[in-house]
C-alpha cells in the first residue's frame, strides 16, 4: 500500500529537528503465513518502529506536552510514573529530550530488557517485588501507591497513565494513519487493553469515518475482568491490570476476546518465525483475536490490529529465551 507517501520525497523522511519528530507514521503490513484459509485479510501496524520500539512513545509525548501546556509540568520538575516498562521507556525518551528528571516505579515481573532500556535513557528505578514473576492486581496496586507517594513531593508531576486522558489524544493520529494506509476500507479494529487509551484513541477517528466498524478488545484469559471474570495472574506484559481501567469505556466496543498467555506467547514466536515480524506477547494476543474475528467475517473483510512493541523488549523472558546449542552438541 502506498497511501500517505509524499510524492516530493518518494516517502523518504527528510532531516528532522529531533528524535520526537520520528514518533508515529509506522508501517501497516498484511499477514501472509499465520492467517488460515477462509479468514479475513489481517493487517498489522508495526509500532515497534517508533523510537523506543513501542506505541507508547505516542502517549508519552502527548502526556508530557499536555502537562506542559496547562502548567502541571514546569522546567526543572521531576516526572513520576508506574509502568511495566514500555510507557517508562517512552517517558524516559521524552524526558531525556526535554530535560526532565524521571522516577519510575516498576517490578521484577516485567522484562529485564525493559528495565535496562528505561535506565539507559536516564530513568531512576524503584522496583516492587512480584509473586513469582507474575503480574497480579496486588502488584499493580502496590506500584500505583508507591508512584502516588513519590508524586506528592514538591516539583513533581505524576503522569498517572491509568487516568491521564491526554494519552487518548496521543493515539488519534494512529487511527488516521490506519485509515489512510488501509485505503479507507476497514471492517474491524482489534487492540488489547492496558490503560484502554490506545483502543479509545485509535478507534475514535476510525469510527467517525466508518460507523459500522467493529471494535474488538483483547484481554488475558487468566484475568478476564472485562468479560466479567475474576482477576488472576498472567504473563502478558502491558495489559490485564486485574480490574477495570479507569479509562475503559465499553460503549464503542463490540466484543471482548480473552486470550491465554501461552497461546499469545506462541503466536508471538510464530510471527517471528513465519512472518519475520518481531513483537511482544500482547501483539501475539492481538493477532490471535484478529484471526478469531476474521474467521467469522470471512475473506472479503479487512481487519487491522497492532504489533504493540518490538520483540527486542522480551529477549530476557521465556517468550524468546531458548536453550542454545553449542558447536558439536546435538540439538
Amino acid at each position: 500500500m502506498s497511501a500517505g507517501i509524499d510524492e516530493r520525497t518518494g516517502g523518504v523522511m527528510g532531516i528532522g529537528s529531533g528524535v520526537l519528530e520520528t514518533i508515529g507514521n509506522t508501517p501497516l503490513v498484511r499477514l501472509t503465513s499465520v492467517v488460515p484459509p477462509g479468514c479475513a485479510e489481517i493487517f498489522v501496524k508495526i509500532e515497534g518502529r517508533n523510537p523506543t520500539g513501542s506505541m507508547k512513545d505516542r502517549m508519552a509525548q502527548a502526556m508530557i506536552a499536555g502537562a506542559e501546556d496547562d502548567g502541571r509540568l514546569s522546567p526543572g520538575d521531576t516526572v513520576v510514573e508506574y509502568t511495566g516498562g514500555s510507557t517508562g521507556a517512552s517517558l524516559a525518551l521524552v524526558c531525556a529530550v526535554k530535560g526532565y528528571r524521571l522516577r519510575i516505579v516498576s517490578s521484577d515481573a516485567f522484562s529485564e530488557d525493559k528495565l535496562t532500556q528505561m535506565a539507559a535513557f536516564g530513568a531512576e528505578l524503584t522496583l516492587i517485588p512480584s509473586e513469582g514473576g507474575l503480574i497480579t492486581k496486588p502488584l499493580i496496586l502496590s506500584m500505583i501507591e508507591t508512584a502516588e507517594q513519590l508524586g506528592r513531593r514538591p516539583g513533581t508531576y505524576w503522569t498517572d497513565q491509568l487516568t491521564n486522558t491526554d494519552s487518548i489524544a496521543g493515539y488519534h493520529p494512529m487511527g488516521e494513519e490506519i485509515w489512510a494506509q488501509s485505503g479507507g476500507r476497514l471492517d474491524a479494529f482489534v487492540q488489547s487493553i492496558g490503560t484502554a487509551a490506545s483502543l479509545r484513541g485509535a478507534s475514535a477517528p476510525l469510527k467517525r469515518r466508518n460507523p459500522e466498524l467493529r471494535v474488538i478488545a483483547v484481554e488475558p484469559a487468566e484475568s478476564a475482568v472485562l468479560s466479567g471474570c475474576r482477576p488472576g495472574a498472567h504473563r502478558i506484559e502491558g495489559i490485564g491490570i486485574g480490574y477495570l481501567p479507569p479509562m475503559w469505556d465499553p460503549a464503542p466496543v463490540d466484543e471482548i476476546i480473552p486470550i491465554p498467555t501461552d497461546d499469545a506467547e506462541e503466536m508471538a514466536r510464530r510471527l517471528a518465525r513465519e512472518e519475520g515480524l518481531f513483537a511482544g506477547t500482547s501483539s501475539g494476543a492481538n493477532v490471535l483475536a484478529a484471526i478469531r474475528v476474521g474467521r467469522r467475517l470471512g475473506p472479503s473483510a479487512r481487519i487491522v490490529t497492532l504489533l504493540v512493541d518490538s520483540g527486542l523488549k522480551y529477549l530476557s523472558t521465556d517468550v524468546y529465551r531458548r536453550r542454545r546449542v553449542t558447536l558439536g552438541e546435538k540439538a
